[in-house]
């Protein structure tokens, strides 16, 4: 397979697409499944997938990498010491560990029921169901900070993760609307979805990474994969930071438009 730009083109906008959709509350497969269709390069596999997906992590990693650390050391420190001062960071990371559970062991169990192809249709009924939930939140305005998240909190923005495991409905956008359901505040709710999004998009990576290494087409897609990477990479970075802007104006609701938006023009034209 020689060298080709326009197929390599395709692949860095699909990147793009999988970057930009990948924080925000839209779906980014939804995205990246519509994307393909209008490119006409048709789905591009797991091992692709795997390589956006690792690219969006690294991204959201760097962003919270200050959290991280010092939320593994509060984590660590306090099963240790047991000093009060560490309490705090110790329970956000046991709800985030708890809450990651609903969707790790479905993801295993129904990986091959994920990894099935949808319609068009599909995905902008999804997207209605998400604009739907965003606008029933939008004046919500929660007193939970990070100290005052509940195993119960847990354990239902967890199963928030789990729903979007369907095709079409975006993962930060169910965790987010969830965590805002149960009273945390947007800045809270952002932050730990997102602290979700680690451990369980890491997992996919692991359990993906036979697949990958098993690709038989490595070689000739090398270029067009790493260009596509690193598009991605950047695009999440970028889209990140602004969506962490749109949450701190309290500005969620705009994305319901979005989604009726993309639903009405995918019923008309798909």
């Amino acid at each position: 397979m020689e060298f080709d730009i326009l197929y390599t083109l395709k692949l860095i906008i699909i990147g793009l697409v999988q970057g930009f959709t990948e924080p925000i509350p839209v779906s980014s497969s939804g995205h990246v499944m519509i994307a393909s269709e209008i490119l006409g390069v048709g789905e591009q596999g797991f091992t692709f997938a795997i390589l956006t997906n690792t690219a969006s992590l690294l991204a959201i990693l760097f962003i919270y990498r200050s959290d991280i650390m010092r939320l593994v050391t509060g984590f660590l420190k306090y099963i240790q010491t047991r000093e009060m001062r560490y309490k705090s960071d110790f329970n956000f990371a046991l709800c985030v560990i708890i809450a990651s559970i609903p969707a790790g062991v479905l993801g295993v169990v129904l990986s091959d029921v994920i990894a099935e192809s949808v319609s068009m249709n599909v995905i902008a009924t999804m997207l209605l169901v998400t604009g739907v939930a965003l606008w029933l939140i939008r004046n919500l305005k929660g007193r939970k900070g990070d100290k005052d998240i509940t195993k119960k909190d847990a354990i239902l923005v967890g199963f928030g993760q789990a729903v979007a495991l369907t095709p079409g409905i975006s993962r930060s956008g169910a965790t987010v609307i969830t965590a805002i359901a149960t009273g945390m505040r947007q800045d809270t709710a952002l932050r730990f979805s997102f602290m979700m999004y680690i451990p369980v998009s890491f997992g996919g990576v692991v359990l993906g990474l036979t697949d990958f290494l098993n690709e038989p087409n490595k070689g000739d897609l090398a270029i067009p994969y790493i260009a596509a990477f690193i598009a991605t990479l950047l695009m999440t970075y970028f889209a990140m930071r602004w969506f962490m802007g749109i949450m701190q104006k309290g500005k969620l609701h705009y994305f319901t438009y979005y989604c009726f938006t993309v639903a009405a023009l995918l019923f008309i034209f798909f």
